[in-house]
């Protein structure tokens, strides 16, 4: 593991560190590692992570998929119709 020094830290940062530390029952160099970790993955292309979308299809893939059967249309969609608005004859 490598190791980091931080110089000039700003006194009320190092207080606020410590205070979040023992919040979080952790040391403050966890703490700090902790901080480090979350802003470097959140700065991450998106595209390392699945899409909550791609992640259910995952999930559910093994189990096949379903052909479902569609009828025939029997009429033109209408457009719907608003608070005010009548509709249009053509």
């Amino acid at each position: 593991m490598a190791t980091l020094t931080i110089r000039n830290l700003d006194e009320r940062i190092k207080a606020q560190l410590r205070i979040q530390a023992a919040r979080h029952g952790r040391s403050m160099e966890e703490e700090a590692r902790t901080i480090l970790r979350s802003a470097i993955e959140a700065q991450q292309p998106t595209s390392a992570h699945k899409s909550l979308g791609s992640r259910i299809h995952q999930h559910f893939a093994e189990l096949g998929g379903v052909e479902l059967e569609l009828p025939e249309r029997s009429s033109l969609p209408k457009p719907a119709l608003f608070d005010g608005e009548s509709a249009l004859e053509t």
